[in-house]
Order: C-alpha cells, then structure tokens, then sequence
C-alpha cells in the first residue's frame, strides 16, 4: 500500500508539471487532465487511512494547488491547503507547510487581505531559509513586493525585488528572475 499511495502522489504531481510546463509554453491555460485531481484524492485517501500525517499534508497540498492554479477556485482551495498547513508543521514538514502558507498567501492577496498575505508569505519565507530552498525564497519575495506595491509601499517593493534578483541570480533561478523582472515592470 505504500508504494500504491507514494505512485499516486507522484503521477498527479507529473500531471501537475505537465499542465505548468504547458501553461508556460503556450502562455495560456491548458485544459486540466482529468486524472489529476483523483490520483491526489486516493493518494490522500491512503495516507489518511494509515495515519500518516506527513504524507496526507503533502496529498492535501497538491489537492489545494490543484483548485487554486488549474481550476482558479480559490474558495474550494483554501480547507485543502490550510488543512496541509495544519498537518505538515504538526509532523515537522516545513518544507510542505512552507509550500502551503504560499498559497494562502496568495490566495489572501487575490482576496485583498494583503497583511494576512504579507504574514503568510513572510513565514514562508522563514520556513523555506531554514530548509535552504532559497529559490522558493526569492519567489515568495515577488509576491512579497506585489503586495508591498499594492500597500503603497514602492521602495519596499523594489528593494525586495532587488533581494529577490540576486538570490534567484546566485542559484540559477532562471524562471524566478524573469519574474522579478515582469513584476518590476508591472510595480
């Protein structure tokens, strides 16, 4: 049963990077597979039924990340991811509790809460330095300076997206530095 649950987690999340990789060739958004969301329905099923915590923190984020990237729905999205929030720092997973506070960030920043945005992104942030994935760092400081922007905040908003250059740059974070570019020029 372990290798059935880690295979389906791993299937959906190869049909996740399909539809990003898609989006961001194509520069629109892809129509969804229709497998995805079931594989991270059995895979969080699964861990739910064996207690494994850290395992359904990880099914129940890719869940949320479904409802909030593919199929845009914010409100369906939010239980799911602050349900993996909850699981994952109760086992110690900061790495999927950083990943979850992200997206409720930007799901509070879609919705206008931009502190509880700030709040989120920022503990993120925290999370993702103490496990060294300062790329996922500097993409928080993008949403991070958007959010600084929509505050009025301008020089905090470029000074963060000048942090977040040079960390994306010091990694070879190709993608997140043409981010900060796109939101440089947008703030």
């Amino acid at each position: 049963m372990g290798a059935l649950r880690a295979a389906a987690l791993a299937r959906g999340r190869i049909l996740h990077a399909r539809f990003l990789d898609e989006r961001a060739r194509s520069g629109t958004s892809p129509v969804e597979d229709a497998a995805e969301l079931p594989l991270f329905e059995r895979a969080s099923e699964l861990y739910q039924a064996l207690a494994d915590n850290r395992g359904q923190a990880e099914a129940l984020f890719w869940i949320g990340c479904l409802h909030q990237i593919v199929r845009r729905d914010n409100e369906t999205a939010i239980p799911y991811l602050d349900r993996s929030r909850q699981l994952a720092a109760q086992v110690g997973d900061r790495s999927t509790q950083a990943e979850a506070l992200r997206h409720l960030g930007i799901a509070a920043h879609m919705a206008g809460r931009l502190d509880e945005a700030r709040e989120r992104l920022e503990e993120s942030s925290r999370l993702r330095r103490e496990v060294g994935a300062l790329p996922g760092v500097a993409a928080n400081m993008v949403g991070l300076a958007y959010v600084a922007a929509a505050q009025d905040r301008h020089a905090d908003a470029l000074a963060t997206l000048d942090e977040a250059a040079a960390i994306a740059q010091a990694h070879g974070a190709h993608v997140i530095v043409r981010q900060v570019e796109e939101a440089r020029s947008h703030i």
